[in-house]
């Protein structure tokens, strides 16, 4: 699933600019907070990584470990720009000073110093499956999403007023499987909410299909939608989805098949629909 430790901490500064660019703003000086989320499985790493980024130079500047934290391999930063949240792409998951839970991941909440930067952590609960590559947070700021790759299923968690994370609420274990090696069992990859903040929508890399949840907004629960997925070429492996910010489409990228799909988004029967896939490689 990862090529090199040095490829995947690339790849999570990109992952985390975009969100840490909006928590920083508040510093109204062109200067903005990078975090690095990194594997520390096997690497001399230790965890989450601060950097300087000033918009008006380009320049960027190392400033140290944030916070350390094992293997925050996928971050996303509170609405509110007070909190970041990151999963643990672990199977061995210890809470309070218990034994390691079999096969569960965890996710973890930091409290962000304005000032500084740096990350403290307020608690970090499991995730109920092995794994965790992916979260985000609902627009509301109520909820946080969690995918499982390794353990194929999906997990809610409410947001406390502190910006901690409470015990999940939702939970849901995918089953079946595709054509391909990589798909010989579920493998959620990526959990994204939609604008009302009343849905889940998971891509499926081993299922070959996004799958849809409603949120019980009392509860917390996860409740399949019906039609409960939306199926893509066999062999596709969707990883990441976004949705346009008209809300009307959404776009998915397709890691085993190489490919792009935009499927339109109907909001009042809460259903996407393909309408085109292309190839991401010319």
């Amino acid at each position: 699933m990862r090529t090199s430790s040095a490829t995947f901490a690339r790849g999570a500064l990109a992952f985390a600019a975009t969100a840490l660019s909006l928590a920083a703003q508040t510093q109204g000086t062109g200067q903005f907070f990078l975090y690095a989320g990194t594997s520390t499985n096997r690497s001399t790493s230790k965890g989450i990584y601060l950097y300087r980024f000033d918009s008006n130079s380009g320049k960027t500047e190392a400033l140290g470990l944030a916070a350390e934290s094992p293997s925050p391999s996928f971050l996303a930063v509170h609405p509110n720009h007070r909190f970041l949240y990151s999963v643990n792409e672990i199977s061995n998951f210890a809470a309070s000073g218990a034994p390691p839970a079999s096969r569960a991941g965890s996710v973890t909440a930091f409290s962000i110093d304005a000032k500084t930067g740096r990350l403290t952590q307020l608690n970090a609960v499991s995730s109920k499956g092995g794994g965790p590559t992916h979260l985000s947070i609902d627009p509301s700021g109520k909820w946080v999403a969690a995918a499982n790759y390794g353990g194929g299923s999906v997990v809610l968690f409410p947001v406390h007023a502190d910006g901690s994370l409470g015990e999940a609420t939702g939970f849901v274990q995918h089953t079946g499987s595709s054509v391909t090696p990589r798909q010989a069992a579920p493998h959620a990859h990526g959990a994204y909410f939609s604008a009302d903040s009343r849905f889940v929508f998971v891509c499926d890399l081993g299922l070959d299909k996004i799958m849809a949840y409603r949120i019980d907004p009392a509860s917390g629960a996860l409740t399949p939608l019906d039609p409960p997925f939306v199926s893509l070429k066999a062999g596709s492996g969707p990883r990441h989805m976004a949705f346009a910010p008209n809300g009307r489409f959404a776009y998915t990228a397709n890691e085993l098949g190489s490919t792009v799909t935009a499927l339109s988004y109907d909001k009042a029967t809460v259903r996407l629909s393909e309408s085109q896939t292309l190839p991401s490689i010319i």
